[in-house]
């Protein structure tokens, strides 16, 4: 199959090309230099050990097996194309016969869509795994060709599954961000971009449905670099728009490249139509001038007013884009076979191997000391569990492996629990299909079955203390009753348990006061399909309430407390005296763990007031204040409580008198502190026509929305506001009606902010109300 990127690059270019050095045989190291740098990686600070200095020692063996290898995720808003994309990739590296279209008339389905549910909605609920070989012309060997592995996750789109993406970002390489040629940077596209940031994800950029009316993919670059803060500039320019799309002319080599045959299968070269050489060489002197700004190599090549070379570019993406200082974007459309082929070639020669990408660890027998892992496959094995299924064969953990061998039969340690784990049966993912290997080398991702364990947690042969960092799980914001029809069955509880382990954004809890099961997660779409895969799966059919709110509670200024516990009644009775002051919190606490949060307490005491032993007593109820607020029952959020005094009695006073007598001086400061009910406020993005352009802003007016951007189009209209959750309810009916149905509309969790006045008040009125009618 022909390429679109002839160019070729050295391998590790932005980290000197020792991968590339050693394969020509310019660099022998002995095998002495990587366990010197291994033990380094055990001993020392991450900060003490440099990539490159694992990267130079590299064995031979891993720098050639990892300079093939590409880990990656295609990521984006809901309905840009991702799926159909993932589908051309596998179609075109002949991982799959045919291609099968999302909501398909062949009524198949796309290959990475693999539950029902998914076919029927036309939606990514799950993230898939699969992986696939392109094959390149050889760099080296004129004539021949290199076969690269790609491990590729499909993510959805829809906010109500971000946690999909978040895991999956965590354990990637890089990623291919899809956007759609006539909407652009999106809501979700937004958050996407926010979670490839936090987990350090360097991309490339396809901007798809080029065949679409409206497309317009110079907006859509102006955007990334807009609204994205990340430098951008294309590498191709489209031959023909919407109907007419025909190809692409490849900026780096002035050519001009046409999908045909079969599906897009063939690849045919030519000279640039003459209509579009002075818009090439316009935007390659754009893609010149960005690359100027972000790589000193490009930059001198520019300042001296000489042309870069084909080779010269090629590397400069590379460094900018490893670097995370630039994005290559590419256009076609998946639908129409186009383009696809380049964005294939762009993985392999733009993102990192395996081993480019600093992972970091931290050593619990050294006070959870940051350490550097090594892809070195004959050190000891270090690999995290991103995500949980259950599969006929029991639950499916896929596994992310960083530094030494996985192998079927061997004993693992999870890192959590120190529970040790013989390894039954090892896979590779193919979507819901799957191929049985013996071993699984650093940088790869498989699957193993029979291992009990959570998402998230880190496993090691036994010979290293190493836990992974967390990855970043966001707080439910809505929450609904569910009971099963009829009388509860074991099946209930096992579904509830095991959708528990699989989605950290899933909670479930039995309320104290009506003992009604509560579950919690994202929106009203992510509850709706767990309700109906209980159904499907579980065969239990469940009734559910009114959607809850995750409202939460604060304080607004400190407040002092002195407050004692005594209670007589014969015997050893119970004392304790606690003084301090409760304040609010208004900047995020950073854990040790990196983890983040808004409530804490700390001990000031002296002197031995409050006896040592106690003290984790306070904490406790301090904690319990925490959980059940005193003006709705919600959680507290921003707020510190400091110990400062107290008094014990020799024997009266027990860790049960110190809990009680914290939690009451809690609660009294706590009123006297101008508590305030926070609700959950979503950023939300409409879009419709422009004829319904004014139904609609009355619609979100009608809900309290605070409009902060409109972007008007040719056809249609984008309106970004923040309204509260609570407002949202009902909306997808509303908008239907209000656009005739051609109206469409995403929401995610912004923060949580201040509820007015009267509204506090009819919502602590409403939860006495309920109090005294079960009292």
């Amino acid at each position: 199959m022909a390429s679109l990127l002839r160019s070729r690059q050295r391998v590790v270019g932005l980290l000197g090309g020792s991968l590339m050095a050693r394969r020509s045989g310019c660099t022998r190291l002995s095998s002495s230099g990587a366990a010197a740098v291994a033990e380094a990686a055990r001993t020392e600070s991450a900060d003490d050990v440099s990539l490159s200095s694992i990267l130079d020692n590299i064995p031979v063996k891993d720098a050639e097996t990892l300079r093939w290898q590409r880990n990656i995720g295609i990521s984006a808003h809901i309905d840009s194309g991702k799926t159909t994309f993932t589908e051309r990739v596998l179609f075109y590296t002949g991982r799959i016969k045919d291609i099968h279209e999302v909501r398909g008339k062949d009524n198949v389905g796309a290959k990475m869509d693999s539950m029902d549910l998914e076919r029927e909605k036309g939606i990514t609920i799950q993230s898939a795994a699969t992986y696939c070989d392109w094959r390149k012309p050889s760099e080296t060997q004129p004539g021949e060709e290199d076969t690269y592995h790609i491990n590729i996750i499909d993510t959805p789109g829809h906010i109500d599954f971000t946690i999909e993406v978040e895991r999956a970002l965590r354990v990637l390489d890089g990623a291919v961000l899809v956007l759609c040629a006539v909407s652009g940077v999106q809501s979700q596209t937004i958050t996407v971009d926010r979670q490839m940031k936090r987990y350090n994800v360097p991309r490339i950029s396809f901007i798809n449905k080029m065949d679409r009316i409206g497309a317009n993919p110079w907006r859509v670059v102006e955007q990334i670099n807009q609204k994205l803060h990340i430098p951008a500039a294309a590498l191709q320019v489209p031959i023909g728009v919407e109907d007419e799309l025909r190809g692409v002319v490849d900026l780096l080599r002035m050519k001009a490249v046409y999908n045909e045959g079969t599906k897009g299968v063939d690849l045919r070269e030519a000279e640039v139509p003459t209509e579009l050489v002075e818009l090439a060489e316009e935007k390659r002197a754009v893609l010149v001038e960005t690359l100027a700004d972000v790589d000193d190599h490009i930059a001198e090549l520019y300042l001296e007013e000489q042309r870069p070379t084909e080779q010269q570019l090629t590397e400069a993406i590379r460094r900018a884009t490893i670097a995370r200082k630039f994005t290559p974007v590419l256009m076609g459309s998946a639908l129409a076979n186009t383009g696809v082929q380049a964005v294939l070639d762009a993985v392999c020669s733009y993102l990192p191997t395996p081993a480019e990408v600093e992972n970091l660890a931290l050593d619990l027998s050294r006070e959870e000391a940051q350490v550097k892992l090594v892809p070195y496959s004959e050190q000891p094995f270090v690999g995290l569990a991103f995500k949980l299924e259950e599969g006929k064969y029991g639950q499916l953990t896929y596994i992310r492996v960083y530094q030494g061998t996985l192998k079927r039969g061997s004993s693992i340690t999870n890192a959590k629990t120190g529970k040790k784990i013989k390894v039954p049966r090892l896979v590779r993912m193919h979507s819901a299909d799957m191929e049985d290997v013996e071993s699984i080398g650093s940088g790869e991702i498989c699957a193993m079955f029979g291992v009990d364990c959570s998402s998230g947690d880190t496993f090691t042969d036994g010979q290293l203390a190493y836990s992974m960092t967390s990855m970043f799980v966001p707080e439910p914001v809505i929450s609904l009753s569910l009971k099963p029809k009829g009388k509860e069955s074991a099946n209930f509880s096992k579904a509830l348990n095991r959708f528990q382990k699989e989605d950290p954004t899933f909670r479930v809890h039995v309320d104290d006061e009506s003992k009604e099961t509560i579950i919690s997660g994202m929106g009203e779409l992510h509850l709706e399909i767990y309700v109906e895969r209980m159904r499907r799966e579980y065969g239990v059919d469940c009734t559910t309430g009114q959607p809850r709110v995750a409202f939460r509670e604060t304080i607004q200024q400190p407040v002092k407390f002195t407050y004692v516990h005594k209670k007589q009644s014969g015997g050893a009775g119970q004392y304790a005296k606690v003084e301090g002051f409760i304040e609010p919190v208004t900047e995020p606490i950073i854990l040790p763990d990196g983890s983040r949060t808004d409530v804490e307490f700390e001990s000031r005491v002296t002197g031995g007031n409050i006896p040592a032993g106690y003290i984790a007593a306070c904490q406790k109820g301090f904690m319990d204040g925490i959980e059940k607020g005193f003006l709705l029952g919600s959680r507290i959020n921003g707020c510190r409580m400091v110990m400062e005094d107290g008094a014990a009695h020799a024997v009266d006073s027990s860790e049960l008198a110190f809990r009680i007598a914290t939690l009451n001086a809690f609660k009294e400061a706590f009123t006297q502190a101008r508590p305030q009910v926070l609700e959950p406020v979503m950023d939300v993005q409409v879009t419709a026509p422009n004829e319904f352009q004014g139904s609609v802003v009355g619609g979100l007016n009608k809900r309290g929305a605070t409009i902060i951007d409109t972007d008007i189009g040719a056809d249609e209209f984008t309106i970004k506001c923040e309204v509260s959750l609570n407002s949202m309810f009902g909306y997808s009916s509303a908008i239907r009606q209000e656009t005739a149905g051609k109206g469409e509309f995403s929401m995610e969790y912004l923060k949580h902010a201040p509820v007015a006045i009267h509204k506090q008040q009819e919502l602590v009125a409403e939860h006495l109300k309920k109090l005294k009618a079960k009292a």
